[in-house]
Parts: structure tokens; C-alpha cells; sequence
């Protein structure tokens, strides 16, 4: 069997730079010299000039040296690379995406590499969905693969990687609990620094400035800060809102560091006080996710905060009039409850049970958009709150936790000053 990768391998190799190439045999090979190997990292060249515009790159060296690997060449060699594809009773890799530019400058893109990869195996549109040699007598003509290409199986890394990438280790634990814990304490900052005055874009402005002061390189994800209605929409990126005035403020946005995403949603009042509605509300999805969150145990159906979640929040509707049916309130709740994070902000995994050391979401929901069939008192009512919990042998821990979640806690938490409120700037109407 041989594997093959064409993108995004910084998480078996550490290497962070594009164009790359890892390839992973299953049984030692030899080379020229009678060495052993049974891995290849395809970097890019050393070259001062490109380095001088877009940063230093690590070339074959560096990744010897850094990243441990043996068998390390320059990109343009993949290109011409001798491997006989046709040998290997599999050739394993993630389907291409087709979204890659071909760079007039570079000689070793991934447009290059990936072009060099389908003509060695003989790759063609129309077998790129075969994933079985075992069968192949049972595939149609056209899916056939003749003696001349390799026997490619496209669908079993993903099942592969997923299964590796849902269990994290001590090393990643380390890095994903940092990216965690900004994210809740930007979520603590601006709970003290909001005011009706502001605008969406600055409160988002105000999270991603925390994050910097602790070292974030990146934003997980587009941040997610939708006042009133706007909380309504689940991806609302546009942050437009000029003031966000007494509504509730759904705020969805994670930390990137060192590469790992954290994934955490609180919803506030802007003046710092919940209303009648607005506390009914959220406090029912605060009793969805607590339900939510006290199934995520080991052995249990990573299915089970969903169902946990719902019937609290299914019920309540229908208690507070919203709703009649359960069947109803999925139009109030449409999305699900639980999804891995990590090096993504949604990453692989398989969806069966809950193991030790993985970490996924618990984020009920309740969005009650503008014109619902229902009083309309409850119009405009966005409410989510989303943490990062690990499994252990103990039960789940909240990683995410320092940002308060009860009602009650986050309204005395809003009373404190904020050092951001002696920060301002001169106007310039």
C-alpha cells in the first residue's frame, strides 16, 4: 500500500508552507545507497530572492533538521520522481479539489506537482471515484482501471485521517486549550467594554484584539457578531450593524493559535440587563446545553447532546407558546449540537462515540427571525451558546468555561468597568 498526500500535511509533518508534497509507504523502501525509508516530504526550494518578498522558507535542510524527516527533496523533484505508482497494490490519497493556480514564477507549485502526480498514475476523471481494487471485475467499463494506472482509492484516507485527527494528543491538548482560553477571555472583555453604541464590527474588533494580545496568529473562522435579528441568520459575517441599541448580541468567534481553532458563542444585552424575553430564552437554551453537555461521556453516542438538547428546548418552546409540535421547533433550532475542533475549526471525525481526549462542540441554539409565526414578542430573539468540551474518563470538562454562561452571571460580570473604557479617539466628522 502507498499513501500520498497533496495538501494541508502540517499535521503529520509540522510543515506549514505550501506547495508540498508527503509521501507515506506502508513498507520500508530502499534507496540508491541500500538505506531504508518509508516516508518522502517534497518542500520548497531554498531561493533568497522569492524569500526576500515572501518569508523565509525551510527548504530540504530545514525539514531534516526541524521536522525529523530523512527523506527530504526539493519540490521540482516530485515532478520526474521515478516512483512506480503501478507497483503498489493501493495508492491512497484525498480527492482533488480543483482549485489550484498555475504559477508562471513557480516550476513546483501544487498546480505543477498535483498535474505530475495524475499523469504518473494515470489518473482519470472518469475512475477518480473507484476506491476498491478488490472489485474491480464488478465495476463498470468506464470506471475500469486498466493495467496501465495505478489502483487509486480515494475515500479511505478520509476515513483514515478522520479517525487519527478526532483523539488529540498531549502536545495538540496543550495548544487547543490556549486557542480555547483566549477565545472565552475575549468573550470576558467584552462583556465588561459593551455599550448600545456600538457597533457589530467594533465588538468583533474587540475580540480579535485580545486574541493578539495573547499571541493568536488568526481568526478560526470569519467572526460571527449579529445584533437583533441579524443573530437569526447562523453565518452572519457582515458585522454591519452600526449600533447594536438594546438588543441581545450573538457573539460566534474562536482564536486560531499555533493553527489550533477554538469555537465559542456567548450572547449578551447590549445594555448589560436581559429582558423578560430575552432571559426566557436563553436561560432555556442554557438548560439545553447543560442537558447537552452531561452526555458527553465516553461511550455515549456523540448523537446524544443533539437529542439531550432538543427535547429541553422542543419542550420549552411549546410551554412558552412558541411552538405546538415538536416537529416545530426545529425551524427555531435547525442546526446540530456537536462538531469536532481542532486543527479546523470543524474538523474530521468519524460521529460515532464519545472516546477519551476528543474535543467537540455543545451549541443549542433558539433563533426566532423577524415575521415568525408566533407572538412577536419574540421576534428578533437570537440566542446561542456554544463551548469546547473534552472528553475524559471523569466526564466532560469545559474548556471554554471562564466565559460565564447563566444569565445572572453574565449581567453581573457586564457591571464591571472595562480598561477599555479611558480608550479613545480623536473624532473625525
Amino acid at each position: 500500500m502507498f499513501i500520498i498526500f497533496l495538501r494541508k500535511v502540517s499535521y503529520l509533518t509540522g510543515y506549514k508552507e505550501p506547495n508540498c508534497v508527503l509521501v507515506v509507504f506502508s513498507n520500508n523502501q530502499t534507496d540508491k545507497d541500500g538505506k531504508n525509508y518509508n516516508e518522502m516530504l517534497y518542500v520548497q526550494e531554498k531561493n533568497p530572492k522569492v524569500e526576500q518578498w515572501t518569508g523565509i522558507r525551510l527548504g530540504t535542510e530545514g525539514a531534516k533538521k526541524d521536522l525529523g524527516f530523512e527523506m527530504a527533496l526539493n519540490g521540482k523533484e516530485f515532478l520526474n520522481s521515478g516512483i512506480d505508482y503501478m507497483s503498489f497494490n493501493n495508492v491512497l490519497f484525498k480527492e482533488f479539489e480543483e482549485d489550484t493556480r498555475n504559477s508562471k514564477r513557480d516550476k513546483a507549485d501544487l498546480y505543477k506537482l498535483i498535474g505530475a502526480f495524475k499523469s504518473q498514475i494515470g489518473y482519470n476523471e472518469k475512475v477518480k471515484s473507484q476506491t476498491d481494487s478488490n472489485v474491480q471485475n464488478e465495476i463498470s467499463p468506464k470506471k475500469s482501471i486498466t493495467s496501465k494506472k495505478a489502483t487509486i482509492d480515494t475515500q479511505s484516507i478520509l476515513t483514515y485521517m478522520a479517525s487519527l485527527r478526532e483523539i488529540k494528543s498531549k502536545e495538540e491538548m496543550v495548544l487547543l486549550t490556549k486557542a480555547v482560553r483566549i477565545s472565552a477571555m475575549g468573550q470576558r472583555e467584552i462583556m465588561k467594554a459593551m455599550h448600545p453604541g456600538m457597533s457589530e464590527t467594533e465588538i468583533q474588533g474587540i475580540h480579535e484584539f485580545v486574541y493578539k494580545k495573547y499571541g493568536s496568529e488568526y481568526e478560526g473562522y470569519p467572526s460571527i457578531v449579529g445584533a437583533g435579528n441579524n443573530g437569526c441568520v447562523l453565518h452572519y459575517i457582515e458585522n454591519s450593524k452600526m449600533k447594536v441599541e438594546n438588543d441581545l448580541v450573538l457573539m460566534d468567534l474562536g482564536a486560531e493559535y499555533h493553527g489550533y481553532s477554538a469555537d465559542v458563542t456567548r450572547t449578551i444585552p447590549a445594555n448589560g440587563k436581559f429582558s423578560t424575553e430575552q432571559k426566557l430564552i436563553y436561560d432555556l437554551v442554557y438548560d439545553a446545553q447543560e442537558a447537552g453537555i452531561a452526555t458527553a461521556k465516553i461511550g455515549n453516542s456523540i448523537s446524544a447532546p443533539d437529542v439531550a438538547a432538543r427535547k429541553i428546548i422542543s419542550d420549552g418552546l411549546i410551554k412558552l407558546g412558541i411552538t405546538k409540535t415538536a416537529d416545530e421547533s426545529r425551524k427555531y433550532f435547525p442546526h446540530g449540537t456537536s462538531h469536532h475542533i481542532g486543527l479546523d475549526v470543524h474538523d474530521p471525525g468519524l460521529y460515532n462515540n464519545f472516546e477519551e481526549n476528543m474535543v467537540l462542540t455543545v451549541e443549542p441554539g433558539i433563533y426566532i427571525p423577524n415575521g415568525s409565526d408566533c407572538d412577536k414578542k419574540w421576534w428578533g430573539i437570537a440566542v446561542r451558546i456554544e463551548d469546547d468540551i473534552l472528553i475524559t474518563t471523569n466526564g466532560p470538562v469545559n474548556l471554554s468555561g471562564e466565559a460565564p454562561r447563566k444569565s445572572n452571571d453574565i449581567e453581573v460580570l457586564m457591571k464591571e468597568k472595562s480598561v477599555l473604557d479611558a480608550f479613545t479617539l480623536p473624532k473625525l466628522d
